[in-house]
C-alpha cells in the first residue's frame, strides 16, 4: 500500500479541481476520505485474516464501501445546507472517487493480496498487470527506515509528479480558456 501521505495527497490534489471557494470541511475531507480504508488494519488485531472480508484490503478498499461512504459523508457534513440534489449528487461523487483512488493506488503496489474492488459480491481480490509504487512499510519504525525512503521515492515518482503534472496543465489551460474568452 501507499503510504498515507500519498493517499492524502491525491484527496488534496482532487480538491484542487473543485470550484472555489472551497469549504474548509471539504478540504479536510478530502484528506481523510482516501485514507480511511486503510482502518480496515485493526483487523490484525482481532486475529481476523488477511484474506477474510473484513481483513485488510477487503470490503474498506471496495467500491462499494468507497460508494457507501461517498453517500453518507455528504449527507451527514452537506445533507442540512440545502444545496440541491445535483450539488449533494456532485459531493457523492467526488467523495467515491476520493475514497475509490485509495484502492486503485493499492492495486499499483506489490504488497498483499490483492484488492477486494467488487467486495461484497465477488471478495476475490486484484491487483493491475502494473505495478510500480513500492509496499509502504507498516509500523513507524520500519518507515523511517531504508525501505520507508526507498516507498516515498517511488510515490514521489508514480504519484505526486505526474499528479501536479496534471494538476499545472490543467490549471494553466483553464486559464489560457479564461483569458481568450475574456479578451
Amino acid at each position: 500500500m501507499p503510504t498515507i501521505i500519498t493517499h492524502s495527497f491525491v484527496g488534496w490534489i482532487a480538491s484542487r479541481f473543485l470550484n472555489k471557494p472551497l469549504l474548509p470541511r471539504i478540504l479536510i475531507l478530502s484528506l481523510i476520505l482516501p485514507v480511511l480504508p486503510d482502518l480496515d488494519v485493526i483487523s490484525f488485531q482481532f486475529g481476523i485474516p488477511y484474506e477474510h472480508f473484513w481483513g485488510h484490503r477487503g470490503f474498506t478498499h471496495s467500491l462499494a464501501f468507497a460508494a457507501l461512504l461517498g453517500v453518507l459523508t455528504t449527507l451527514l457534513f452537506f445533507g442540512r445546507l440545502g444545496l440541491g440534489w445535483s450539488r449533494m449528487g456532485g459531493l457523492m461523487l467526488y467523495f467515491f472517487l476520493i475514497t475509490a483512488s485509495h484502492g486503485v493506488l493499492d492495486a499499483l503496489t506489490r504488497g498483499g493480496l490483492g484488492i477486494a474492488f467488487f467486495s461484497p459480491f465477488d471478495n476475490g481480490r486484484y491487483f493491475f498487470p502494473w505495478r510500480p509504487i513500492k509496499v509502504s512499510p507498516i509500523g513507524l519504525k520500519a518507515f523511517l527506515s531504508g525501505w520507508g525512503a526507498r516507498t516515498l521515492l517511488s510515490e514521489l515518482l508514480w504519484v505526486w509528479l505526474p499528479l501536479t503534472a496534471v494538476l499545472l496543465m490543467v490549471k494553466a489551460l483553464l486559464k489560457r480558456r479564461s483569458s481568450a474568452s475574456s479578451g
